[in-house]
């Protein structure tokens, strides 16, 4: 996890705006930070926020090399394959870090082919001052963030690991002018004009959820051969836990004590104890008082045997949290913000009182294997399969944003096995029957696939889907009602009459308000609240749901 950020075609060069920009995202690179403006390009400026995780003396950015010194990169991300990338078409490697495969992919293969080959996240901008071509692209989830700046009337561009640090061009730009997410999965290719401008040549998207990877897989064929649907499901998702291993850092997991994050949790214990780790994995759950999510991450930590970390919250630290979380997420989403709260608060306990900077987590598992309880209403397996691949595809502007925001405002680093490339592919093209709810249970298929592992104990694999909002909340009092009351205070009189998606609620009133505070009119940051299908609910919480049955 780190920050990048760019501009071109910016006139005045290194401004005290373009300084403030960059400066705004420092909390995701605290290690170190880099800014250079290429003098025979004085247009183009190039600025890295570094967090060391891999190759901590030669991982620098702006990257070049020596056999390529006209190409520069700036890269937020972890590039798997890198090595195997390196042994398969013998690349002439100058350092340990592994972003410098994509330098060496583009210069092989050419850029269209050599986001197909990479195995990893990212997000990237990679400069050829030869071809005088600019290449933006970011991972098939968006895993890594990237937002864009574009003015094509000034023929300017920026872009940014978070919007914040695109802003202060947004307020001096024209009417024409757009700042948004760059999407998952896609690419683009602008060109550097004489006068320092940039034009976008075109865009193009390489791919969509479910697609099998281009790339030569982890896990050969040859591996899977003689095993069942579910053997193939934990030996492939053990896999992706094992791939994201990769850290020269002290990695840890997030742990509530729900199904996803305790099967992500088993396998990196055990994985370390293969691998021989010098150091316990440590866990890390929140709740208040006796918070259902405290109780189960116990059992887990008690039964994997972690150095596990409690962390109480209390209704105070929701009311100094609340208006922070808004401007990281740069998100005025209802279930995003609530979701957000005590994973903010738990990645400032990370941050402060442990030497954890790799987090594993369970984000991605309730997109793609049904586990949210409105899959039980879905019409058909078909719709229910559309479904899984609406909220993959959209899974970067709600809890893959929530995942991202809430640890890098502490500095960590997030890997996420769940969206494996080559786990995703696999598990979505399994028989969508199969992938239903079964018997009243989300995510049947998955919970199968390690019923005889010993793993975790049957409590946990078979435990009931919870509300976030219930599970970390004390049950006397739920953070649903916490975050109600405090907006009750603070919710100004204000009769504004928002532009796009329309707040309708004290609490979605509130968070536009901030929201606006930080990022005047930028509304399309939340294309639509985040909502549960096929059910009639005024409200995004499974707690409205009919048969949401925690307790």
């Amino acid at each position: 996890m780190c920050g990048i950020w760019a501009t071109f075609g910016v006139d005045g060069g290194l401004s005290h705006t373009c300084v403030k920009c960059f400066s705004s995202i420092k909390h995701r690179g605290p290690d170190a930070w880099r800014i250079e403006q290429d003098a025979r390009e004085p247009l183009v400026i190039l600025g890295f926020q570094r967090l060391a995780i891999v190759d901590g003396l030669h991982g620098m950015q702006p990257m070049r090399l020596h056999c390529y010194p006209r190409t520069t990169l700036i890269c937020n991300g972890e590039i798997y394959n890198f090595k195997r990338l390196q042994t398969q078409y013998k690349l002439p490697y100058e350092t340990k870090c592994d972003v410098e495969a994509i330098i060496h992919a583009y210069q092989r293969f050419g850029i269209e082919e050599a986001v197909t080959r990479i195995d990893g996240v990212f997000a990237f901008c990679l400069v050829d001052g030869e071809k005088r071509k600019v290449y933006i692209a970011r991972d098939p989830y968006g895993v890594r963030p990237l937002y864009r700046f574009h003015d094509e009337q000034k023929g300017v561009l920026g872009i940014c690991s978070e919007a914040k640090g695109l802003m202060g061009l947004k307020s001096n730009g024209s009417d024409t002018s757009t700042l948004g997410q760059f999407p998952p999965g896609h690419l683009q290719v602008w060109s550097l004009l004489d006068n320092g401008k940039v034009k976008l040549d075109y865009t193009k998207q390489y791919f969509t959820p479910g697609k099998p990877p281009s790339f030569v897989p982890f896990v050969p064929e040859s591996e899977l051969s003689g095993l069942d649907t579910t053997e193939k499901i934990a030996y492939l998702l053990e896999a992706a836990c094992k791939k994201r291993l990769m850290a020269e850092r002290r990695i840890g997991c997030l742990l509530s004590g729900g199904l996803d994050s305790s099967l992500i949790t088993a396998l990196v214990v055990k994985l370390a104890k293969e691998y021989k780790l010098p150091y316990k994995i440590q866990t890390f759950a929140i709740g208040m008082g006796d918070s259902p999510d405290l109780v189960a991450a116990r059992t887990v930590a008690e039964h994997l045997g972690t150095e596990h970390h409690e962390i109480q919250f209390s209704e105070n630290d929701v009311r100094e949290a609340l208006d922070n979380v808004i401007y990281h997420l740069e998100s005025y989403d209802i279930t995003t913000i609530r979701a957000s709260i005590p994973m903010y608060l738990l990645s400032k306990y990370v941050k402060g009182k442990t030497d954890t900077t790799v987090v594993f987590s369970g984000e991605g598992a309730d997109e793609l294997a049904q586990g949210y309880i409105y899959f039980r209403d879905a019409p058909s397996e078909i719709e229910g399969h559309k479904e899984s691949i609406r909220l993959l595809s959209d899974i970067y502007l709600y809890d893959g944003l929530r995942a991202d925001r809430t640890t890098s405002a502490f500095s960590l680093e997030l890997r996420v096995p769940f969206l494996d490339i080559q786990f995703t592919s696999h598990y979505l093209s399994l028989d969508p029957k199969a992938r239903q709810p079964q018997n009243g249970v989300e995510k049947h298929l998955l919970r199968s696939s390690f019923a005889k592992s010993g793993l975790l104990p049957d409590s946990i694999l078979w435990r009931h889907k919870e509300a976030f909002s219930d599970g970390v909340a004390s049950v006397k009092k739920s953070l649903f009602t916490i975050i109600g009351e405090i907006i009750a205070e603070r919710l100004p009189e204000d009769s504004t009459d928002y532009a796009g998606v329309k707040p309708t609620t004290p609490e979605s009133k509130y968070y536009r308000y901030v929201f606006e505070k930080s990022f005047p009119g930028q509304y399309n940051f939340t294309p639509y609240y985040w909502m549960p299908k096929w059910v009639q609910v005024s409200d995004p919480s499974a707690r409205f749901i009919t048969h949401y049955s925690a307790k």
